[in-house]
């Protein structure tokens, strides 16, 4: 997929599950389960969609999934799945992990940077040898000193490596690594979370939602997740960014939709917004109003 400049690619690391009561906060389970069926375990199917994008000579990736370097008790308390993992999915895309030369970080938890890292023998070494790795300052502050509340979510031996290596470079708000290919600031799901917004100089513009909106599911204003540290500033920026998007017709591309990775916004009525899948021949698909859940 071409913008401009840019050439885009969907690439992933798998699924995995996640507690659907976690996932959606103070949503009630069947306003949720109707768009996100929980399994015997209460947990929601998920997707790592990750993006590779090509300009020019340079290479970047967005995020790294999940990785391979969790225990048993981990993965099936996960339930992390999938044949073709990050890499294979990097090869099937017709590149090899050496030619990655940026790796933009969104965030630091589990399951948007394992593959930022691998085992070789008795160490953790990066995983792309050519890269630098993009992660904001604050990010990797807190990462390293995090909450009780979300210290589950922080495995420094996804990151520490990198640092060890000097291949890291910090940005504070905003970060460009490749022209048109822009991190920003976003807190909500924590302080210090990027969405990625792609724009190569042609019509065509994407946004890499992160945590922001990980599903379709969670396009309603307050449908906000569980997780997120600070959910008024997820409903905030939420408020800012969606109808923007929706007026641009920008492609938005879903980190967590196992169903519904690549879509663009219908503006149906005030607040409430149609997810419209992209090279998908059926009609936009309703995901809610914002009074739903709050």
């Amino acid at each position: 997929m071409r913008l401009g400049d840019l050439a885009l690619h969907i690439v992933g690391d798998g699924g995995f599950r996640l507690d659907g009561g976690a996932m959606f906060g103070v949503v009630p389970k069947p306003l949720w389960e109707r768009r996100k069926p929980a399994d015997e375990r209460n947990r929601i199917q998920l997707a790592t969609n990750c993006v590779l994008v090509e300009r020019g000579g340079d290479l970047l990736l967005v995020d790294t999934g999940i990785g391979d370097k969790h225990d048993a008790k981990f993965r099936d308390i996960h339930a992390i799945d999938g044949p073709v993992r990050l890499p294979e999915s990097i090869e099937r895309a017709g590149f090899r992990l050496e030619d990655v030369s940026h790796v933009l970080l969104t965030h630091l938890h589990f399951d948007h940077c394992g593959w930022n890292t691998r085992r070789d023998g008795e160490r953790i070494v990066p995983t792309f040898p050519n890269a630098r790795y993009w992660i904001c300052r604050g990010e990797v502050e807190h990462a390293r000193r995090p909450s009780l509340r979300d210290a589950a979510s922080y495995m420094p031996e996804n990151w520490e490596p990198l640092f060890e290596a000097g291949v890291v470079e910090l940005f504070e708000e905003e970060a460009e690594p490749v022209p048109g290919v822009r991190a920003v600031k976003t807190p909500g799901h924590n302080a210090d979370m990027c969405i990625v917004l792609l724009e190569g100089g042609g019509e065509e513009r994407a946004a890499f939602l992160a945590d922001l909106v990980p599903t379709t599911a969670h396009l309603p204003y307050p449908w906000v997740m569980g997780y997120d540290l600070y959910p008024l500033q997820t409903v905030e920026n939420k408020c800012r960014w969606l109808p923007q998007w929706a007026a641009e017709r920008r492609l938005l591309i879903f980190e967590h939709d196992p169903d519904v990775p690549l879509a663009r916004l219908v503006e149906e009525r005030a607040s409430r917004f149609a997810a419209e899948p992209v090279g998908e021949p059926s009609a936009a698909e309703p995901v809610g109003a914002a009074r739903e859940g709050g």
